[in-house]
């Protein structure tokens, strides 16, 4: 009954509490931020070709398709090229403004809007690309359980490391998140967030982020 009990609150506040944070964050940030986001997005049209938002498909609530927005960091076409997943502040495919809007995370303000539509939350599991770390079949049944919950900007896996986390870890963190949402572990993770943002802590790959093993059906991570 207990456990029950739990969950239900814990539904509660996705559906209605933590939704309608996001709605009203979401829409007073698209506003005051809009200056900023317009001259960061004629700086990436001037120092670059290719348009000022990228867009790509990430897995998001129930493993569901959706479509990310950021500013483009990188030289057009980059994800068909190398590893096609950023590794470093050193990486070849990055442009020049591309570094500084990585390293102030301002190329994640796009994300405002998919918040607004409701294909992401303001806190959440990091939405994974549809093919890395693996495809979204290739998900164990407890891995799923990340799915459970929209995707945020920032998550309990960020703030224990942000890009320095090995995804089988990141999950088990995501999967703990999803067990323990609440509005006071949100706002912990926002601050701390914040704190990571303006001393740019743990904002690099240091190593491989799947380690080699296999995950489901043997399929390599």
């Amino acid at each position: 009954m207990e456990k029950h009990s739990k969950k239900g609150a814990r539904g509660f506040y996705c559906r209605f509490v933590k939704r309608g944070i996001d709605i009203l964050v979401s829409g007073i940030g698209l506003v005051v931020l809009s200056p900023l986001m317009l001259v960061t997005a004629l700086l990436v049209r001037a120092t670059s070709e290719g348009p000022a938002v990228f867009r790509q498909k990430r897995l998001g609530r129930n493993a569901e398709e959706f479509t990310i927005y950021k500013f483009r960091t990188m030289r057009q076409n980059s994800e068909h090229t190398g590893s096609g997943v950023y590794s470093d502040d050193k990486d070849p495919r990055m442009t020049g403004i591309g570094r500084l809007l990585r390293k102030t995370s301002i190329d994640e303000l796009p994300q405002l809007l998919n918040i607004l539509k409701g294909d992401m939350s303001l806190i959440g599991p990091r939405p994974p690309l549809t093919y890395h770390p693996w495809p979204a079949e290739n998900y164990t049944s407890a891995q799923r359980r990340m799915f459970e919950v929209r995707p945020g900007i920032t998550g309990w896996a960020q703030v224990h490391g942000r890009k320095d986390v090995e995804w089988h870890r990141r999950i088990e963190l995501n999967c703990w998140y999803v067990d323990n949402v609440s509005f006071p572990l949100d706002l912990k993770i926002l601050l701390v967030t914040v704190g990571k943002v303006f001393t740019n802590a743990d904002n690099e790959n240091k190593g491989a982020t799947v380690a080699p093993e296999s995950n489901k059906d043997g399929a390599e991570s």
